[in-house]
């Protein structure tokens, strides 16, 4: 199965599989996917096709290197709104998805309202995305800084197996 935005799919192992390797490499070639699974290329097309319909597969991307790209520091930024309206949420959440410094942002619960990962040239860029942006907006009521040593991604995120019904 799998879960998003309140809609579960169901998954069985031929899909599964087919997901894992994608997440793995997504610019190998159909017929080199397939048999990789051990299934017939029309048989993996048709499975890839389905789970882009049912928005499992919502895309492919390049992973690149933050250093290489002159964006050597990354950290984690907590950050507190208030007050904390829809309106104010919603408002500060565009603002900061399109800023050239952040890789994510995560909506939370808590003492926090936002989690956000920026990836700047070096300490003096994020003090200056830290002090000149982000505290200069009047909703901005409190900025934690976590400075990130190592960033390490999951290759291949499994769905999570539920019980059958039946059992």
């Amino acid at each position: 199965m799998f879960g998003g935005k309140g809609r579960t799919v169901e998954l069985d192992e031929l899909d599964r599989r087919i997901l894992r390797e994608l997440q793995k490499d997504a610019r190998r070639t159909n017929r080199d996917l397939a048999a990789e699974v051990g299934v017939a290329p029309s048989t993996s097309l048709e499975r890839v096709r389905g789970l882009r319909r049912k928005g499992v597969v919502r895309g492919y991307r390049a992973e690149v290197d933050l250093a290489a790209l002159g964006r050597a520091v990354q950290a984690m930024i907590a950050i507190r709104i208030r007050p904390p309206s829809r309106r104010n949420i919603e408002a500060f959440r565009a603002w900061v998805s399109q800023l050239p410094e952040t890789v994510g942002v995560f909506v939370t619960s808590g003492r926090q309202d936002f989690l956000v990962h920026v990836a700047v040239p070096d300490t003096d860029g994020l003090y200056a995305f830290v002090i000149d942006r982000l505290t200069q907006r009047p909703e901005v009521a409190d900025v934690e800084t976590s400075v990130v040593y190592e960033h390490r991604r999951t290759v291949a995120v499994e769905p999570v197996r539920r019980p059958h019904p039946d059992r």
